[in-house]
């Protein structure tokens, strides 16, 4: 691992906390990510030369509060001395504010500071997945499937709504907190799914954002035990990372569901999210996460992978598609099609997403396996190429290059 991936991974892991604990102090998102970066930058310099500290959060913690001192008094100087007294005290406040509401997580009751009624809900999780998980824009604008600079306008827009209607960041009263459930929910399953498949970079499993995601799931369901979405969502996140140890060869290659070691799946995860999965449905709302936590259900399936039930799971992305008709849940629906209709039926499915998911590679990817099926080399040949210019990660990209280079030999 490079000196730049070893710091990167310790920035990424102390980020949320870090920027959660400097919110609620500064009361100010902007300074607490100022603040935040040029402790950043302090360790790029300190760290390679030092070496890591006995606990890199306090650091990290200790110089980013003194970054926003220094920020609250330049600040002060240009407000003028009455307005300095009540900038310069951020203390006082966070001591008597320690939480008495019900949040019992500096990241959990930042996620729902940052879903404020004042956004629309892309512009609410796009600001929390940028601020609380430190997503990029790019990988930001990749997970909502529009161009980097779409989301930047997007975030930036959000910001000074934000900042015009001079919008105290307090957390939220218990009947807020359950206005605002749902945008939260979405942030964690979007965390999650860059977690688990990350949108670029050498990574491709990211492991401290799918657990991150996780222990937030777990904390809000303490909140709201009787959600059934919520149940699900945990149950989905489960369900999928009790697999997380068979996903990569030990020579970091990706394997596919149907090649992967089922000895080394985390059963008492997978225990665990069948139960929550049951208590779910007997609420007798489904929903979204729900049924995506029933088709995890079938993959993870104790039975041998090639009599996976496909026919139920094509008719569970029916129902789903019914509830969220989306370009990606028509993509995954195609891929059950063509385990239950066949390769043909899928790519006819899947043309008229062409313009909607052309900048996503996995379209280009489940294409490209398609054609494969098919015995279409040069089409298959085009589709994988296609992904490998959308930036995939780096396991992706051996993948993908691996299987053009098979095609080839076919032609």
């Amino acid at each position: 691992m490079t000196q730049p991936d070893w710091l990167e991974i310790q920035f990424s892991n102390i980020r949320p906390k870090a920027l959660a604990a400097l919110t609620r102090q500064f009361r100010d998102l902007e300074i607490a990510e100022e603040a935040f970066a040029i402790s950043c930058v302090r360790a790029l310099k300190n760290w390679p030369e030092k070496g890591l500290p006995d606990d890199p959060f306090a650091w990290l913690l200790t110089v980013s509060r003194n970054a926003g001192r220094d920020i609250l008094r330049k600040q002060s100087r240009n407000l003028g001395s009455q307005q300095s007294e009540q900038i310069e005290t951020p203390e006082d406040h966070y001591i008597e504010h320690i939480d008495n509401k019900g949040l019992r997580d500096d990241v959990l009751r930042l996620l729902f500071i940052c879903c404020h009624p004042a956004l629309t809900l892309q512009d609410q999780s796009a600001v929390a997945l940028r601020i609380v998980t430190g997503m990029s824009v790019d990988e930001i604008g990749g997970a909502f499937l529009v161009k980097q600079k779409t989301m930047e306008q997007r975030i930036t827009r959000a910001r000074r709504t934000i900042a015009a209607a001079n919008t105290p960041f307090e957390t939220p009263d218990l009947i807020e907190r359950s206005n605002r459930l749902s945008t939260v929910m979405l942030m964690l399953y979007l965390t999650f799914n860059e977690g688990w498949s990350a949108t670029r970079g050498e990574t491709h499993i990211k492991l401290p954002l799918c657990n991150e995601a996780i222990r937030l799931c777990r904390l809000l369901l303490d909140l709201f035990p009787s959600v059934s979405e919520l149940m699900g969502l945990l149950s989905l996140f489960l369900f999928q990372h009790s697999r997380w140890r068979a996903r990569t060869s030990e020579q970091g290659n990706l394997i596919p569901l149907e090649d992967q070691d089922r000895t080394l799946w985390d059963h008492n995860a997978i225990n665990e999210a069948h139960a929550l999965l049951e208590k779910a449905l007997r609420h007798g709302t489904p929903g979204s996460y729900q049924i995506q936590a029933a088709i995890a259900s079938e993959h993870v399936h104790k039975r041998p992978s090639e009599k996976t039930d496909w026919v139920e799971i094509e008719r569970l992305y029916r129902a789903l598609y019914h509830i969220e008709p989306t370009p990606v849940i028509k993509l995954n629906h195609a891929t059950a099609i063509a385990k239950t209709k066949g390769p043909f039926e899928a790519i006819e499915m899947l043309k008229p997403l062409e313009t909607d998911l052309a900048h996503y590679r996995w379209y280009h990817s489940a294409l490209g396996g398609l054609y494969e099926e098919l015995r279409d080399f040069s089409a298959a040949i085009n589709s994988y190429t296609n992904a490998l210019l959308l930036n995939p990660t780096a396991q992706e990209t051996q993948f993908l290059k691996k299987k053009i280079s098979e095609l080839e030999n076919n032609l």
